[in-house]
């Protein structure tokens, strides 16, 4: 007998309002439903509090008032180990890291997708504002209906097998219609305050969580002509772009306008800063991209046209797919961009399709 059930779905669920609106609409179309809590992060918060007890205590009130079991699931080392190591290692050496993409791809639809399957499921379930549509025997990674919570850049990672074993239900609604659900239904979850921060980790004051890890190296922060008008905690500590926390007070002979971050020496350990948001060296026309991955398995034939983001809530921007060497691919954008970071992700559209995507490496 197959140890799966065609109609057993397990709900991933988090203790906030998606997943929870999630779990209830499955139920309502008759699926057998369980939940399953993931335990991804062991520390705990500044003033000692487990950062993730609230949220299961949230999560059981749910699936009581749901009448669904609830199951649980500590891959804390998992996490560590596929997402964490390499969130440090990428700042370690200067990039900015995406961690919620690699979580996705390591975590949510690897490690949990197994679990799930242990438990006797056939798909799995979660509260991302996404769509699937399979095509033939294609399963395509559709943006979510409402365009100001899409999560499909976050999913860029998937491959085939995870797509075919996946349901993203509220990826029809708008998350105003998910709250007025849930409100209607009774859950405790309905007017819960949605997630930030490091995917799993939560909202901390980022610079003094990171120090924990990754010991300050303070350094001189420059203008763009070489003088000295400040010291840096660490470039790590730093992205492109970036124009709060540099601690550039009234520096003699320049006026009182903003500065941002426009270059990392990692080298020197120099940050250099310049009073221009769109200075040129903020701005490049292309970029290099490692560890692509295309959701259906197969490369665009190029130069291929279409669409991307190097950062998510970018709008799409217009560009073309010049080359293609194993899991590399060479882009230039018809628009100069503004800030492209290394070590985020550049994620490719067709319209409503994500076609997969990959770490920025360098930009040109």
């Amino acid at each position: 007998m197959n140890k799966f059930s065609n109609n057993k779905i397990i709900v991933g669920i988090s203790g906030g309002v998606d997943s929870s609106v999630t779990a209830m609409l499955l139920k309502e179309q008759g699926y057998e439903v369980e939940a399953l809590f993931m335990k991804n992060w062991n520390d705990k918060s500044e003033d000692g509090a487990c950062l993730w007890e609230t949220d299961v205590e949230d999560a059981m009130m749910v699936c009581d008032k749901l009448d669904i079991p609830l199951n649980t699931v500590d891959l804390s080392s998992d996490y560590w180990d596929k997402v964490f190591k390499n969130f440090l290692s990428e700042y370690k050496n200067g990039r900015t890291p995406n961690p919620d993409v690699l979580c996705n791809q390591e975590i949510k639809f690897k490690a949990f997708l197994e679990h799930a399957e242990n438990l006797g499921a056939a798909k799995i379930a979660t509260g991302h504002y996404a769509r699937i549509r399979q095509q033939a025997d294609t399963f395509e990674l559709l943006k979510g209906l409402d365009q100001n919570k899409d999560q499909s850049y976050f999913l860029c990672r998937l491959n085939q097998a995870q797509l075919q074993k996946a349901m993203f239900p509220i990826g029809e609604l708008d998350k105003a219609e998910v709250r007025l659900r849930a409100e209607q239904a009774g859950l405790i979850t309905h007017d819960k305050k949605d997630s930030t921060g490091i995917c799993f980790i939560g909202e901390q004051p980022f610079r003094q969580f990171l120090s924990r890890y990754i010991p300050p190296d303070p350094g001189n922060i420059k203008t763009t002509e070489g003088s000295t008008i400040g010291k840096h905690e660490g470039v790590f500590y730093y992205t492109l772009g970036q124009r709060q926390g540099l601690g550039i007070g009234g520096v003699k002979g320049a006026s009182d306008a903003p500065w941002y971050v426009v270059q990392k020496n990692i080298e020197e350990n120099e940050l250099i800063v310049a009073q221009d948001h769109d200075h040129p060296l903020l701005h490049s026309h292309g970029l290099t991209a490692s560890s692509v991955n295309w959701v259906s398995g197969e490369m665009p034939e190029i130069p291929y046209k279409c669409h991307a983001k190097n950062r998510y809530r970018q709008a799409d921007q217009s560009c073309t797919i010049e080359k293609i060497e194993n899991e590399r691919c060479s882009v230039s954008f018809d628009l100069s961009q503004r800030a492209i970071t290394p070590g985020q992700f550049i994620v490719f559209y067709k319209e409503d399709a994500c076609l997969g995507g990959g770490i920025i490496d360098s930009v040109h």
